[in-house]
């Protein structure tokens, strides 16, 4: 349960990585919703990643958090952002993605 926990805690890092990628583009009202966006999705990623770490060791729980994030974020950036996609930002992706899962099969819980 604390990895699905921690799981759901890096996608929020990446809602709040999204809500500054639109921020950029907004304006007036439009502006005000994704800032708010941004501080939930943080808040909510903070507390998650706290409960995560109650029961996982601090430094995997951490490096996994953020290697979520950096995964999904890359990957809205391509798709969402239209960034590009070039063969060393994909194969350096999946090294991350490799490293992550294998974090996952040391861990002592």
């Amino acid at each position: 349960m604390n990895w699905i926990i921690l799981l759901v805690a890096g996608l929020f890092e990446v809602g709040f990585t999204f809500c500054l990628g639109k921020m950029k583009e907004a304006s007036g009202a439009g502006l005000t919703w994704w800032i708010l966006g941004f501080f939930a999705s943080l808040s909510i990623s903070m507390v998650l990643l706290y409960k995560a770490t109650q029961n996982l060791p601090i430094g995997t729980a951490y490096a996994v958090w953020t290697g979520v994030g950096a995964v999904g974020t890359v990957l809205v950036g391509i798709f969402i952002f239209r960034e590009p996609a070039t063969f060393w930002r994909l194969f350096f992706i999946t090294t991350l993605i490799a490293s992550i899962i294998g974090l996952k099969f040391v861990s002592s819980q």
